[in-house]
């Protein structure tokens, strides 16, 4: 430790209160400073003294040149590394591609004349839910922006991480603090140096402030501004990133919803045929021209179909209700009525696979949170350098209030400590070893992050094209199964074939109609995969600064 102050205290005359043995020579000094001081005109009773006047500007001046060599010193470059963003290599193009629904960018020219895209050229920008063209999607939507919990509680997690990083700039700043005192003092008659004429009873009043500061000599302070900057920059994102699931897991919802609207007006439309082929058969069976055993499986067909539908409606029902939760709605204040998805599949469209990185907020947030781990190898590092620590106070100090607030009670005094750890056991290099290791950790989720990023956006590429690829032959199936079914109808009628054909025929198509109603909602929750894996309407430019 290495202490250097300069001390001017000033004592009021009236203060006759008795000195520690210790400090005797130096009060003595500060009474003949105030006995100067205290004289209005004329010369001091010591000419060879200096004025308390004379004594503060010389102080003031060397104060400020130290203050100022000291401010300029902590604007040295802090130390630790500065930070650069893992490198990784974007694939050139997507593999995938195929989907008709999937727009991608025309090939960059031969001769390159094209120059670097921003994350948001030619892609989806804010409400993507919108280019589904559903009105009551998009309401619902707008529901999960401005109501639900899980997004307010992200949000409040940013808020607190913001004010962290201006926790951490107070630090830049000194500190200070002021308050009275007021006492009175007995002192012991018999205390050890008493002399008959010392004062043992006398009063104290001290209105002083006190100012203290760190200049940031090393980076300290400016590597953890740093570090908590990066840090509530990767709440912001992972608030994005939570925004952006909620948004595409209620629009997955809703498809599914809407898909399972599709199949329940496919059985609904399903039993009332079978209920006419039941109808039908009953009245062959009292002609004498069908059994019983017909009649009990035109029976069996229809209350199938009827089961199924009744599982259908269950599900739908859940859904309905998981679309409620995410719109901060209780199951009784949403009812949604039954409209199936017969809305055409959107465009979405992809850009070069470059600008992912700068569209997805959880690899925004990964990244941010390499950022603050590289800034806290520099606070590491900071430990090796000394603490400085400047600090002053100021007031009044007198034994009656009369005299209180007056010149001569004045006091100051301005110092400065600086201390060096000099032993450890190791213990700063293993803590700057650790913020490297963590660094290099965070460095790592970045990449595979990026990686993920990719090949997810590759699976849900390669499931819109395969589904779409599915449907076109299932639509076939559908309409062969409807010829088969058309051709027993007629055979059955001729008495060619017995009611069994139908039954299969008929089971048939229902079976395929099914799949083909599955699989439109299944490209609708790809295409909602899709752009959730893209990063929605999301880009880097969004973080807060």
């Amino acid at each position: 430790m290495f202490p250097f102050r300069s001390h001017h205290p000033q004592r009021s005359p009236q203060n006759g209160a008795e000195k520690s043995p210790v400090i005797v020579d130096e009060v003595r000094a500060a009474d003949e400073v105030e006995g100067s001081a205290s004289q209005d005109v004329g010369p001091t009773t010591n000419p060879g003294a200096p004025s308390l006047a004379s004594f503060c500007a010389k102080s003031g001046k060397a104060t400020f040149f130290a203050l100022a060599a000291l401010t300029l010193f902590a604007g040295c470059k802090p130390v630790g590394p500065n930070y650069n963003r893992p490198g990784y290599t974007a694939p050139s193009a997507y593999k995938e591609i195929g989907a008709s629904t999937a727009i991608v960018p025309p090939p960059n020219p031969s001769g390159g004349a094209w120059q670097p895209a921003s994350p948001s050229d030619g892609m989806l920008r804010g409400k993507w839910w919108e280019i589904y063209n559903d009105p009551q999607l998009n309401q619902l939507e707008e529901r999960v922006s401005a109501n639900n919990q899980t997004l307010r509680s992200a949000a409040e997690v940013y808020l607190a991480a913001r004010d962290q990083v201006a926790s951490a700039r107070s630090a830049f700043f000194p500190t200070l603090s002021a308050g009275p005192s007021i006492s009175h003092d007995k002192l012991s008659t018999n205390r050890p140096l008493s002399t008959a004429t010392s004062t043992n009873n006398y009063n104290d009043l001290v209105l002083a402030g006190q100012a203290s500061w760190q200049p940031d000599f090393w980076g300290r302070i400016r590597r953890t501004v740093e570090a908590a900057r990066a840090s509530a920059q990767a709440s912001a994102a992972d608030e994005a990133n939570v925004d952006l699931s909620l948004h595409a897991e209620l629009a997955q919802d809703y498809f599914e919803l809407r898909g399972l609207d599709s199949q329940s007006r496919l059985l609904e439309s399903t039993v009332n045929d079978y209920q006419h082929q039941l109808e039908l058969n009953q009245r062959l069976l009292k002609g004498g021209l069908v059994t019983d055993v017909v009649v009990a499986e035109a029976l069996t067909q229809l209350e199938t179909v009827r089961a199924q539908l009744i599982d259908v409606n269950e599900a739908r029902a859940e859904f309905e209700h998981a679309v409620a939760t995410l719109a901060n709605l209780e199951a009784g204040q949403l009812t949604l009525q039954p409209e199936p998805l017969d809305i055409p599949l959107p465009n979405v469209p992809l850009g070069i696979p470059s600008q992912l990185i700068e569209r997805r907020p959880d690899i925004a947030g990964v990244e941010r949170r390499a950022a603050a781990a590289n800034a806290q190898i520099g606070i590491a590092v900071s430990a090796y350098y000394p603490n400085i620590t400047l600090g002053g106070q100021g007031g009044f100090e007198s034994t009656h209030g009369g005299t209180w607030l007056q010149g001569p009670s004045a006091l100051w005094s301005l110092g400065g400590q600086a201390t060096e750890l000099l032993f450890d056991a190791g213990q700063r290099h293993a803590l700057t070893d650790q913020a490297r290791h963590n660094y290099e950790a965070q460095a790592d989720n970045y990449r595979a992050s990026v990686l993920g990023a990719f090949n997810e956006v590759e699976d849900k590429l390669s499931d819109l094209r395969i589904l779409e690829q599915e449907s076109t032959v299932e639509y076939r199936a559908v309409n062969a199964a409807q010829h088969s079914l058309d051709l027993s109808n007629q055979r059955y009628k001729g008495g060619a074939t017995s009611y069994l054909e139908v039954l299969v025929a008929e089971s048939t198509l229902l079976t395929n109609q099914r799949t083909a109603t599955d699989l439109q909602t299944r490209r609708f929750a790809a295409s909602v995969q899709l752009v959730l894996a893209l990063g929605g309407g999301w880009d880097v430019t969004q973080l807060p600064k």
